[in-house]
């Protein structure tokens, strides 16, 4: 269960201080779905805030690009190795159990096909993909950063529970990101010939 997991990872941690690649190592493969996920909750609104899609998007480039690697993802060794505050990470952890917990009734291993080890490095390139879809400045667009949200988050609990049925619905998500993205696209496209004709 997604919450169990993010237990377990707060149970982990020991002391006063914890380092960013030592709490990497600790979450593993699906500490590092469970933060895409959990970096996608604050855009299920229609309109976020200006930039920070850019910012967590990229994250979750770069945290899925690892999981393709099958790595820990690159980061500058000075962020690594910079001690965190174990106070005040564990309260925030602790409130990503309320909220994953939530999809936990819902999720269960199925069509075990869809997340096996050969497609986990597809769902993982899907994952960088919808990442640069959530970059894209336009956070003022109504739900131009939820529809990407939803399909990566989607797609990170089907990865991690092992459920085929989120994976598919995490698939679906982006490409309806993309026909949104098109349709806006094609939008901007007519609204300038009409405005320049």
């Amino acid at each position: 269960m997604l919450s169990h997991l993010l237990t377990s990872i707060i149970n982990d941690i020991h002391g006063d201080t914890i380092t960013l690649r030592k709490l990497l190592e600790r979450c593993g493969r699906e500490g590092m779905l469970l933060v895409c996920a959990i970096a996608c909750l604050p855009f299920l609104i229609p309109v976020s805030i200006p930039g920070v899609s850019t910012v967590f998007g990229a994250a979750i480039v770069l945290l899925s690009t690892a999981l393709f690697l099958d790595r820990l993802p690159w980061l500058p060794q000075r962020i690594l190795d910079k001690d965190l505050d174990a106070n005040k990470l564990k309260p925030v952890l602790h409130k990503g159990v309320g909220m994953v917990g939530k999809l936990d009734r819902w999720l269960q291993p199925r069509w075990s096909g869809l997340t096996t080890s050969p497609m986990q490095r597809v769902n993982s390139a899907v994952l960088v993909f919808g990442g640069l879809l959530l970059m894209a400045p336009l956070g003022l667009i109504p739900f131009s950063n939820t529809v990407p949200a939803v399909g990566i988050l989607l797609l990170t609990v089907g990865m991690m529970q092992r459920d085929g049925v989120f994976v598919l619905l995490g698939y679906l998500g982006h490409v309806l990101t993309v026909v949104y993205f098109g349709a806006l696209a094609y939008l901007a496209w007519v609204g300038g010939n009409f405005v320049f004709s």
